[in-house]
């Protein structure tokens, strides 16, 4: 049973209280129809239900859009009254098509593809001509299942009833047995799950659509032309991801990455700026200088960055203008210091002479 589940329907159920029918059979058939109903896979976006009662007259007790749950559905039927006289059986399916299977009574739109289902219950024969109203029926997509009871008349079930008859003509001896058409009617209304039975060719998702199936793809995938195969989609297309600076493709999924000088937050979507000075992260001989995210190199005093940016060469400190010394500079090594020419001697601010 894994492998099957009741398939959506819009199920008209048209039931005959002519005089015929004695109380305590209709009473089975409201048995019979509550059965089914617990059989049924029933929601809104699953399988309505309607239920019409006819005699001489036709009475719609419910269509399909007013009960979407089992137990209300089961507590409108417990309700339902006899018509008596009369079998107006083409009555009965010619107002299901003009009343009951109209989008206005909650039909669902023919886009949605959803089967409409009538099973006719009855025991006589009816009064008055079914063959063509039932054709017509047919033509418009009904399918119609005839139950026939006791006296029915078996010929107009036969005419009632949808191709092939063997599957859509069923008879019981009597009401009280009628019960045991519950079963019939699951397995007929049981949509083999082909996704479940291993079946299909798509190549990654299986959608189980009625009796037949779709494919789909995984997340990051999207599905070809040829409605089975699957094709993996730029993640990193804008728009598609939620990286912070740098988005890279990974097997129809993504992953995040930043720019040199920052790194990648514990949220794997954003960036914060690293120390872009610290030992080993740069390539400076002397002096890092930390900026936004990257980095520039300098010297020490006494030294001039090189063309390469990145190496320093000594400077002469004893250049004309780079020294404060009044009559000779003396270089030592990065520094330099003061000295005077014969006969004079240096003072004590070491850079005038006397």
């Amino acid at each position: 049973d894994a492998a099957c589940k009741n398939r959506p329907l819009d199920l008209v159920f048209i039931i005959d209280s002519s005089r015929s029918v004695r109380p305590e059979e209709f009473e089975k058939v409201k048995i019979f129809l509550s059965k089914m109903i617990d059989t049924l896979d029933v929601g809104e976006r699953t399988t309505r239900v309607a239920v019409m009662n006819y005699a001489s007259t036709v009475k719609v007790e419910f269509p399909l859009r007013t009960y979407f749950d089992k137990a209300s559905m089961k507590e409108a039927i417990s309700h339902i009254e006899p018509l008596s006289a009369g079998t107006m059986t083409g009555l009965a399916i010619q107002t299901a098509m003009d009343e009951v299977f109209t989008e206005e009574m909650g039909t669902r739109p023919a886009t949605f593809n959803i089967p409409k289902v009538v099973i006719v219950v009855t025991d006589g024969r009816p009064q008055d001509q079914v063959q063509d109203v039932a054709a017509s029926a047919r033509t418009a997509g009904i399918e119609i299942y005839a139950v026939g009871v006791d006296r029915a008349d078996m010929q107009s079930l036969r005419i009632m009833a949808s191709e092939p008859l063997d599957e859509h003509v069923f008879y019981v001896e009597t009401y009280g047995v009628i019960e045991k058409l519950t079963s019939k009617f699951r397995e007929t209304f049981c949509a083999v799950n082909v996704c479940a039975l291993g079946t299909h060719d798509c190549e990654q998702v299986c959608v189980s659509n009625g009796g037949s199936y779709l494919c789909d793809c995984y997340e990051g995938y999207a599905l070809n032309p040829d409605k089975r195969t699957c094709s993996a989609v730029d993640m990193c297309a804008p728009g598609r991801h939620e990286c912070d600076q740098i988005c890279v493709s990974h097997n129809g999924s993504y992953v995040c990455e930043c720019y040199e000088g920052y790194t990648l937050n514990a949220d794997k979507k954003t960036c914060s700026a690293t120390d872009t000075c610290a030992p080993g992260r740069h390539d400076c001989a002397q002096v890092c200088l930390r900026n936004d995210g990257s980095y520039s190199c300098g010297c020490f005093e006494g030294y001039t960055l090189n063309p390469d940016k990145k190496t320093c060469s000594a400077v002469d400190m004893c250049a004309p203008g780079r020294h404060d010394c009044e009559q000779v500079c003396v270089r030592d090594d990065l520094f330099y210091t003061c000295d005077c020419y014969q006969g004079y001697t240096l003072n004590p601010d070491k850079k005038t002479c006397s």
